[in-house]
């Protein structure tokens, strides 16, 4: 345990930034699994509009730093290509 006083405010803050960025993460795993399911059974249409969301959530994670940007941007990339490749089948 901490025993100084920035210590403890450390431990503080990292547990608060620990709870935020698990929130964030676990937003992004829902809507990319959002979006595999809708290239699996839904529309085209309905795919590219759960894409869109996809890209604000993941962009707005790489934004708060919660992730990397190239990450953010890997993520991205698969999302469309998967959902584009619905198009062509």
């Amino acid at each position: 345990m901490a025993n100084h006083k920035s210590e403890i405010k450390r431990a503080r803050q990292n547990a608060e930034r620990h709870d935020r960025n698990k929130a964030v993460k676990t937003t992004v795993k829902n809507i990319t699994k959002a979006v595999r399911l809708a290239t699996g059974e839904k529309s085209r249409e309905e795919a590219v509009k759960e894409l869109n969301t996809a890209k604000s959530v993941i962009d707005k994670a790489s934004k708060k730093g919660v992730i990397h940007k190239k990450t953010a941007a890997r993520k991205i990339s698969r999302l469309a290509r998967r959902v584009n490749r619905m198009a062509v089948s």
